[in-house]
């Protein structure tokens, strides 16, 4: 009997877990029988458990001290399930209050868990001028919820998937029961079911495993920030990934031109967003090919150049130590420092090391004759074009290096043939079944309304075609009845 005094299970319980002092114990006399209650002091609701679980345990005077009694007849306010032995620690450390009663080998479990986490605010990377401004927050049921509010459908399945043996993270995959493919979604749950790993402590462990390159410099997961985006995405038949502890949503299957798409595209006239859309092209081509075309042009074409622009260039990089090639690796390096500088210092001081950076040292540095202005100007305008998709930041960054030491090597022939060798291969990836470069490789008619291009709402009545789906009707508009008709 020994073996199941609540006292000694509850403090065989704590030694399980070290020790640690913030494992609470209370022993309580109910009807005559012993019990004891075990809980997680930080992450356990303490005045929920006084006033629903331990108020009305001393209050009861019957003989009658079952698991199924107290369950029933005394503690039934508070949401309660009986549990087996081997279940109990799991639910311990996720902040569950354990009841163990004298004689009974099961206890019960109540639901007393309470992080603390801050409020749903709007996320920094995806302000909007107009539309919903709420953004995901690091607690998962929190995530769960700002899904359910815009998608209160009973076709909405949420699974559990636990990763992590020592953190043991949740992670919620979501998707819709009739628009989602199946298949996409069992491929899902098979590669993070198979995954072994010590812990996850962010959305971005998680993606590694979805894809299917890993080795791969391009995004093959889709993430996001607010939970109207998300519920978007799930409405095309997309499968949304939550990680418990991440603001940081999930998305699959990916295509690579969804990242020119911005929220406030659809919260804006569609003439508008087609325009800024083109912008955003015209900026990746700007910071990916930009400086390898200076140092081309500059090399070995620069009889192509107009002689007055060409006579402005002579001039402002004649007396220079350096060559172009090395003056713009310079340049990109003096610009990173800045940027790594800037973002790792408080906030205040990162804002002046900013300014003295971009106007003190780059001034100088044209003065001295270190650098030439048309080399600050050209690194300037590509540094602030990787910015204009945060998504693709640290790729296009990385290209834009590639493409220097192409241009600087191999001239414009080579900057030619680096992007048709990158184009080639996107337009040979896959992710779930979808071709990376659609609608445009394989080219999708049905699609264009809304990639780079993209028309009005009531244009468009079906879902993607590039992402596979069950249900391909989204919109129908009802005809106008007779006069008189209701």
């Amino acid at each position: 009997m020994d073996k199941l005094d609540p006292a000694k299970r509850a403090e065989k319980l704590k030694k399980l877990n070290c020790g640690n002092e913030d494992i609470i114990i209370k022993n309580i006399l109910v009807g005559g029988k012993k019990v004891a209650l075990v809980f997680v002091d930080e992450i356990a609701n303490q005045q929920e458990i006084n006033k629903s679980i331990v108020e009305p345990l001393s209050l009861y005077k019957s003989d009658k001290t079952s698991l199924e009694d107290l369950q029933k007849n005394v503690v039934f306010l508070c949401n309660a399930e009986i549990l087996p032995e081997e279940q109990i620690m799991d639910k311990l450390l996720r902040g569950f209050c354990i009841l163990f009663v004298t004689g009974e080998k099961d206890a019960l479990c109540f639901n007393t868990v309470f992080y603390e986490g801050r409020s749903v605010e709007e996320p920094p990377t995806s302000t909007v001028i107009s539309g919903p401004r709420e953004g995901f927050t690091e607690v998962l049921r929190t995530n769960v919820a700002l899904i359910r509010k815009r998608c209160p459908s009973q076709n909405l399945k949420i699974e559990e998937v636990v990763l992590g043996t020592k953190t043991k993270t949740r992670i919620n995959i979501i998707y819709f029961k009739d628009i989602a493919k199946g298949e996409i979604v069992e491929e899902v749950k098979k590669r993070l079911q198979r995954v072994e790993i010590d812990g996850v402590i962010d959305s971005y462990y998680v993606a590694k495993f979805l894809e299917d390159r890993p080795n791969s410099i391009f995004n093959q997961v889709g993430n996001s920030e607010k939970p109207d985006i998300a519920c978007a995405k799930l409405l095309e038949g997309r499968i949304v990934i939550l990680v418990d502890g991440s603001p940081i949503a999930l998305t699959v299957p990916y295509l690579f031109f969804e990242d020119l798409q911005s929220c406030n595209d659809y919260y804006s006239d569609s003439h508008r967003a087609t325009i800024l859309r083109i912008i955003r092209v015209m900026g990746i081509f700007i910071s990916i090919f930009l400086p390898g075309m200076y140092i081309a042009l500059h090399l070995y074409h620069y009889k192509v150049l107009p002689i007055k622009f060409l006579v402005t260039i002579v001039n402002t990089t004649q007396n220079l130590p350096l060559n172009p090639f090395l003056e713009i690796f310079f340049i990109i390096v003096l610009f990173d420092i800045l940027f790594e500088a800037s973002v790792r210092m408080p906030k205040y001081l990162g804002m002046a090391i900013s300014i003295v950076g971009a106007l003190i040292l780059g001034d100088t540095a044209v003065k001295a004759g270190l650098v030439s202005p048309p080399g600050v100007m050209i690194i300037a305008l590509s540094a602030i074009t990787v910015y204009i998709i945060p998504n693709q930041s640290s790729q296009i960054s990385m290209l834009r290096i590639v493409f220097a030491i192409i241009g600087g090597t191999l001239g414009f022939h080579g900057v030619v043939l680096g992007l048709i060798f990158i184009v080639s291969y996107l337009c040979n990836f896959e992710c779930f079944e979808t071709p990376y470069f659609a609608p445009y490789t394989p080219f999708i008619p049905q699609d264009q309304k809304d990639f780079i291009l993209k028309d009005s709402l009531v244009d468009m009545k079906t879902r993607p075609k590039s992402i596979p789906h069950k249900n391909d009707v989204r919109l129908a508009i009802k005809q106008k009845g007779k006069r008189g008709e209701k």
